[in-house]
């Protein structure tokens, strides 16, 4: 009768449905030890580069500049082995999610999170740039600033500070190439920063440069003549 019919299919329905879960069982639990290694390796890994950054000793550096206040007001802490560590942290376990979706046949999720992790080594290494160009010209200043007050010359903080924004600069202008950022927004942020620099530095040499100027002069002359 109609009624063992419809309790057939039913049951039949039930016990393909409970055959394929039994069937797809290590599948899931086959991507999940996959997903489970990525967190264990990348968490490990993120302390290793954590520990290493940390030795650098850029966060003091960084402070000197005046990141710790822009990073205080913002409600972060500044801790630029953690940053990167967790950058580093999750790169690896996007990639392990990528391996466990192809494991579950997800291919449309893993092709999204697959596009997240190729980005995001652009980011690292846009952070490592400006890093690098930050720690560069806080050494070249110094080296400016003895050099000049060991040339017998004055304005030493003035020129230091400018080598130093130098490296800054352009560390941010390379970190933003490095994230893909549109050519023509980083060719109107430089020409921004140029056209500032040299109205900021127009105005400086007006009003109260004239005496560094002549001092340069002098001393050039001095050079040319051949004086002690």
């Amino acid at each position: 009768n109609m009624f063992n019919t419809i309790a057939q299919a039913s049951s039949t329905a039930l016990f393909d449905l409970w055959n394929g879960f039994i069937l797809f069982l290590p599948t899931l639990i086959g991507g999940f030890i996959v997903f489970l290694v990525g967190v264990i390796i990348g968490n490990g890994i993120a302390q290793l580069v954590e520990k290493l950054i940390d030795l650098l000793k850029i966060d003091p550096i960084l402070e000197k500049v005046g990141f710790k206040q822009i990073t205080d007001k913002a409600g972060i802490r500044l801790d630029v082995g953690f940053f990167v560590g967790q950058i580093v942290k999750w790169l690896i376990v996007l990639s392990f999610l990528v391996a466990a979706c192809n494991i579950w046949n997800l291919s449309a999720v893993g092709d999204f999170i697959r596009s997240i992790v190729n980005y995001l080594p652009n980011v690292l290494v846009a952070i490592l740039i400006l890093l690098a160009a930050i720690v560069l010209g806080e050494y070249f200043a110094k080296f400016v600033r003895a050099s000049v007050a060991g040339a017998g010359l004055k304005y030493q903080y003035f020129l230091s500070g400018v080598s130093r924004w130098v490296f800054v600069i352009f560390g941010l202008i390379a970190a933003l190439s490095q994230l893909q950022v549109a050519p023509y927004i980083i060719n109107t942020f430089f020409t921004g920063i140029i056209a500032m620099m040299a109205i900021a530095g127009g105005l400086s040499f007006g009003l109260g440069g004239k005496d560094f100027a002549r001092e340069l002069l002098g001393k050039l002359k001095g050079d040319l003549e051949g004086e002690k």
